[in-house]
């Protein structure tokens, strides 16, 4: 089973500008997300698909002094960037990842991986929910191609694989049960606000690992309740 990974980065962000760029101790939001995508077992490539934008130059200059792929393509119409983005390299299944995610759970995600290749269904479900910023999403390539006829809304454009929920009958899936010690909805391990970086950045510098396990980090703000509270009135922008 061929898998890659695409991770969805773009240095624009109404409410934190640049944010995949900013700094974790030595190294950057983007050096974290790809270092982690980079350790998920049965993940062949890691890809960093971003817009054509001029401020995105910034992605693809990153990308080049690290050696990641980069893909460019359209800003708002992010299903058709993965998709343009997955036919070069005509995967079996597709993970989708996004860059505002330093602490995305790659060992789960190689578990999910290893859970599809005996299964071979349309995409992975997720029973528990995880802490905002850890998830993966895992969807065949034949069905990303569908989405992609089929998906016409705004809705669907953005979110790459939101027509695959909303219309779920149409697809295959299977249903992977989130481990008890990442069941953690209360916490938001995500940036996309001062306060969210804030929080990111003293984990960051609490662990000094780019690879610490995720089931650590819930349980470190588990324990410090304090810093946890930093971003627990963040409300997440919805679906239009």
């Amino acid at each position: 089973m061929k898998t890659i990974a695409i991770i969805q980065a773009r240095m624009g962000s109404t409410r934190l500008p640049e944010k995949i760029l900013k700094q974790l101790g030595d190294l950057d939001v983007l050096t974290y997300v790809t270092s982690r995508c980079s350790q998920i077992i049965g993940v062949g490539k890691v890809i960093v698909a971003t817009s054509t934008l001029t401020q995105d130059d910034a992605i693809e200059a990153w990308c080049q002094e690290h050696d990641i792929p980069c893909f460019r393509g359209s800003e708002d119409d992010v299903l058709s960037r993965y998709v343009d983005c997955a036919k070069k390299y005509k995967p079996d299944y597709v993970m989708r990842v996004t860059s505002d995610c330093p602490f995305v759970d790659y060992e789960m995600a190689s578990e999910i991986v290893a859970f599809m290749e005996k299964e071979r269904k349309d995409i992975v479900l997720l029973d528990g929910e995880l802490p905002r910023g850890l998830a993966v999403e895992l969807i065949s390539y034949a069905s990303l191609l569908k989405i992609d006829e089929a998906g016409h809304e705004s809705r669907h454009r953005e979110h790459v694989t939101y027509y695959a929920y909303e219309f779920a009958e149409q697809f295959e899936g299977i249903t992977y049960k989130v481990p008890e010690n990442r069941k953690a909805s209360e916490l938001r391990i995500t940036l996309d606000t001062e306060d969210d970086y804030a929080l990111i950045k003293a984990v960051a510098e609490h662990f000094n690992d780019p690879l610490i396990s995720s089931a650590s980090v819930i349980d470190y703000l588990k324990n410090t309740p304090e810093l946890a509270k930093l971003n627990a009135h963040i409300e997440q922008k919805s679906v239009i």
